[in-house]
C-alpha cells in the first residue's frame, strides 16, 4: 500500500526556512550510497520496480505545483537533510510526468487533426525534443550559472546538482504542459487558430501565463535568498532552497523580456499558437520516421 512520507516541517509565515552551508565532510563522504553513481544506479533499478514508488506523493507534488509550489520544494529541501541529496530518488514522479506528456501530447494532436502517423510523430517529437531535449539543456544552463557565478563561498565544497536541475526543470515543465496542452485546448480550434485579433490576445496569454509559470518555478527551485520572493512579488511564504547560492533574483530577469515579447506580439497581432501549430506541422511532414 502506497503511503504519504513525513512532511517536512511546517513553516510560519515570518519565518526563514534555510540549510547551513553543506559542509565537506557530509557531501564528500567516501560512503558509497552518497555517490552520483550510486544514486543514478538505484534511481534506474527502482523505474523497473512499480510497486517501490510512491504515487500517490507524487500526485501530491503536481497538484501543489499548481496551487503552492513552494511546498513541493519545501520537501526537496526536506530530502536533503534526511538523504543528503536534493534530486528526487523516486521515479515516480517521472513515470506519472511521462504518463501525462503521451496523454496530453495526443489529446493536442487530434485537436491539431493530425493523421495516426503524424500524431506517433508528434508525441515522440513533445516527449525527446520539447521535454527531454530542451530540459537538458535548459538544465545544463541553470546548472552551469549556478555553480560558476552564484555560489556564496567559491572556496567551498557546496555545489548544485545536474540531477537536480533536472528535476527543477521536469517541476516547473508540468505546469506549462498542462496550461498549453490541456488548458488551451477547448480554445485552440474553436477561437485561438483564427485571424481575429483576440484570437492572438488569447493564445499568447496562455503562452505568457504557462512560460511565466515555468520560469516562476524555476526560481523558486534556485532560490538562495529567503528575502528575494517577498522584495519581488510581496509574498510570504519564500524559502531557500538553496542556501549556498546568492545573487539568485538574476533568475527573475526573463519575466521582462516575456512582457515585452507578449506585448509586442499583441501590438502586431501575432498568434504566437498558431505559429506554433503550423511549425509543429511543417516539421511532421519534412521529418521522416
Amino acid at each position: 500500500m502506497m503511503h504519504m512520507p513525513p512532511s517536512p516541517p511546517t513553516l510560519s509565515n515570518t519565518s526563514t526556512f534555510s540549510l547551513p552551508e553543506p559542509s565537506p565532510s557530509r557531501t564528500r563522504t567516501c560512503m558509497d550510497r552518497y555517490t552520483a553513481a550510486a544514486k543514478r544506479s538505484k534511481f534506474i533499478k527502482r523505474l523497473f520496480k512499480l510497486s517501490h514508488m510512491d504515487f500517490q506523493f507524487a500526485l501530491w507534488q503536481m497538484y501543489f505545483l499548481f496551487v503552492s509550489p513552494q511546498r513541493v520544494f519545501r520537501d526537496f529541501v526536506y530530502r536533503k537533510q534526511t538523504k543528503n541529496q536534493f534530486a528526487r530518488d523516486d521515479p515516480a514522479f517521472l513515470v506519472l510526468l511521462s504518463f501525462f506528456l503521451l496523454v496530453s501530447s495526443v489529446l493536442y494532436g487530434l485537436v491539431m487533426k493530425l493523421s495516426l502517423v503524424l500524431l506517433i510523430k508528434f508525441v515522440i517529437w513533445v516527449v525527446f525534443i520539447d521535454c527531454i531535449g530542451v530540459g537538458v539543456i535548459i538544465a545544463s544552463i541553470y546548472w552551469f550559472i549556478s555553480n560558476k557565478f552564484l555560489i556564496k563561498n567559491s572556496k567551498s565544497n557546496a555545489d548544485v546538482e545536474w540531477a537536480y536541475c533536472f528535476d527543477v526543470h521536469l517541476n516547473a515543465f508540468f505546469p506549462l504542459l498542462t496550461i498549453l496542452h490541456i488548458f488551451q485546448l477547448p480554445f485552440l480550434m474553436t477561437i485561438i487558430d483564427h485571424n481575429w485579433y483576440i484570437s492572438a490576445v488569447i493564445g499568447n496569454t496562455f503562452w505568457l501565463a504557462a512560460i511565466s509559470y515555468y520560469f516562476y518555478n524555476l526560481f523558486l527551485g534556485f532560490n538562495g535568498n529567503s528575502n528575494c520572493i517577498y522584495k519581488t512579488f510581496h509574498l510570504l511564504n519564500s524559502i531557500q532552497v538553496l542556501p549556498f547560492l546568492t545573487n539568485t533574483k538574476i533568475l527573475l530577469y526573463p519575466f521582462t523580456i516575456l512582457i515585452l515579447v507578449y506585448l509586442l506580439t499583441i501590438g502586431f497581432n501575432i498568434n504566437l499558437s498558431r505559429l506554433l501549430m503550423n511549425a509543429y506541422e511543417y516539421r511532421l511532414l519534412s521529418w521522416s520516421l
